[in-house]
């Protein structure tokens, strides 16, 4: 296939750029644009700025003509504000959904497009307010990519701009140079670099990085592999007794289950310390020992995996300690300067923005002053004064921030707050109706073990999510013994998933449980949730009514 664009005479080359706010899409149409008008070509670039996702995503489109052209027509070009679906010659995508949107919108064509992409991603305001995993599959771009465009270039150009110390716009920019997407030589694109004047070396080191990673890419690009989890140990965690445990994990356990139990182990090391990862991981062995006495060899340790899943998540339960120790880490204040580019002699500051409820103010104290407290009129009335509209707080001063860390360092203490004894009677019911229902059907207990997904955050969403997960959790008591229980119970889950509203949970309920019976799991689930549902369950007891 050739590389280089084919020209039709007196036709512009199109070419639109889908970029996000912050990353240069602006400056890379302008690059465009100014080395074709050097070159002798009439250039024109439009914007058509997109609305609240991610940080604001900005359509750029571009169309240029060579000078020789518009003297054989005998007047300027006429050139279009806006791209068509169908005719676009080349589409560049500073994140890999954004070639997705792309796609979607039929700019790219298999009988004429280059498509130039980014693998990175930057998560939208839908995939991080999912109430599961709401996170789009990379691969599926990629996969549509290859069947979509004329020709598919699909690189990491963040990470190489981040490499060069400089932003993606500048990896694009070498990436289209490197890809003869565009009828100029290299030189012209370095020359264009050079006259705007601005980060000039850093620009250049990205271009390279980027010239050369598309000049060398693959015809058809690899897939994303998602990174398999390593023991990456905090400093406050004593290495040989890690060690220890990690070898008692290979002999106890499944060669199965190794991965996610060293996932699970990491995220507590990291969350508490290493008594607490001893803790999780006796949970998992008394539940890997239930397994195997139920077939769970014949399944693939099923039950294990999920637990060591869901386990590990719902001992690192978000509550407002952890908040405070992830807002003072130095990893973190590192990966804020990265992000905004911070050179030197440049201050940062960063505003923390909180609001904690009389939940999680009591949840933080010890468990028989966090109770009384809760149930005091005087101090609920003093925390809404006091946190009513929030509080911000600057970490970077010495007071902000020795205030979060003050509240970080409490971890020290977490287990004997209300909020984790409230967690840990939570947890052990949960696994308690595991245990039970284990004997009579084990595809339903793994399912048990997934409904565990719904509880996460802080907050009114660990609230929602757990008024959801009771309901569920009634639902299978009721569900238990019926040939199809662990289906109806994943098709539960995925309705509670879906919506915020809890509409689609409130029909799914109505259809699998259309009896007196399904009405009353999902009445006593709890006063909360009966509330949220109450036309659900009045439709369930219509429908037990009528039959």
């Amino acid at each position: 296939m050739n590389r280089k664009t084919e020209l039709l005479p007196g036709t512009p080359i199109k070419i639109a750029v889908l970029a996000m706010g912050g990353q240069g899409g602006g400056v890379l149409a302008d690059w465009i644009v100014d080395m074709a008008e050097h070159a002798g070509w009439w250039a024109q670039t439009t914007s058509v700025p997109g609305v609240a996702q991610r940080t604001g995503a900005t359509i750029y489109y571009l169309e240029l003509l060579p000078e020789a052209d518009a003297e054989a027509a005998g007047k300027p070009p006429t050139l279009a504000m806006m791209p068509t679906p169908g005719d676009v010659d080349l589409v560049v995508a500073a994140e890999l959904m954004e070639a997705g949107r792309a796609m979607q919108r039929g700019l790219v064509t298999p009988d004429r497009s280059t498509l130039i992409t980014s693998t990175h991603r930057s998560y939208s305001v839908t995939e991080k307010a999912a109430l599961g995993n709401g996170i789009g599959d990379g691969n599926s771009v990629l996969d549509a990519g290859r069947d979509a465009a004329r020709r598919l270039i699909a690189l990491d150009l963040q990470v190489l701009a981040e490499q060069a110390g400089s932003v993606i716009s500048a990896s694009l920019f070498g990436a289209i140079a490197g890809s003869g997407a565009l009828p100029f030589g290299r030189e012209a694109f370095e020359n264009t670099i050079r006259s705007a004047g601005k980060g000039v070396e850093a620009s250049l080191r990205a271009f390279a990085l980027g010239f050369d990673a598309a000049a060398s890419a693959p015809a058809v690009p690899a897939p994303i592999e998602t990174p398999r989890p390593t023991l990456d140990v905090p400093e406050r965690a004593a290495q040989p007794q890690v060690q220890a445990l990690l070898d008692r994990l290979k002999v106890e356990f499944p060669a199965a289950t190794h991965g996610i139990l060293v996932a699970g182990l990491r995220r507590l090391l990291d969350y508490q310390d290493l008594a607490y990862a001893k803790e999780y991981l006796a949970r998992c062995h008394t539940l890997c020992a239930l397994d195997e006495r139920h077939g769970g060899a014949a399944k693939d340790w099923a039950l294990t995996q999920a637990a060591a899943h869901r386990l590990a998540v719902a001992m690192s339960y978000d509550d407002v300690i952890r908040v405070a120790d992830l807002k003072t880490r130095g990893s973190r204040f590192e990966r804020v300067a990265r992000e905004v580019g911070l050179k030197g002699g440049q201050v940062l500051q960063t505003t923390e923005f909180t609001h904690p409820r009389l939940e999680e103010i009591c949840g933080t104290l010890p468990a028989g002053i966090g109770r009384r407290l809760e149930r005091s009129t005087w101090f609920a009335a003093w925390v809404k004064r006091r946190f009513a509209h929030g509080k911000r707080i600057s970490s970077s001063t010495f007071g902000g921030f020795f205030s979060l860390y003050a509240v970080a360092g409490m971890r020290r203490f977490r287990r004997r707050t209300l909020r984790h004894q409230v967690e840990s009677a939570q947890i052990a019911r949960w696994l308690e109706r595991v245990e039970k229902v284990m004997a009579r059907d084990y595809d339903l207990a793994v399912e048990i073990v997934h409904c565990r997904q719904l509880v996460k955050g802080y907050s009114g969403t660990h609230e929602r999510g757990g008024e959801r997960f009771e309901i569920l959790m009634n639902a299978a008591d009721t569900l238990c013994g019926r040939h199809d229980a662990a289906r109806t119970l994943a098709d539960l889950r995925t309705a509670a998933l879906a919506d915020e509203e809890g509409k689609q949970l409130g029909q799914a309920l109505a259809r699998a449980l259309g009896t007196v019976a399904g009405s009353a799991a999902s009445a006593t689930a709890s006063e909360a949730s009966a509330r949220r549902l109450a036309g659900v369950t009045r439709h369930t007891a219509a429908v037990a009514q009528a039959r």
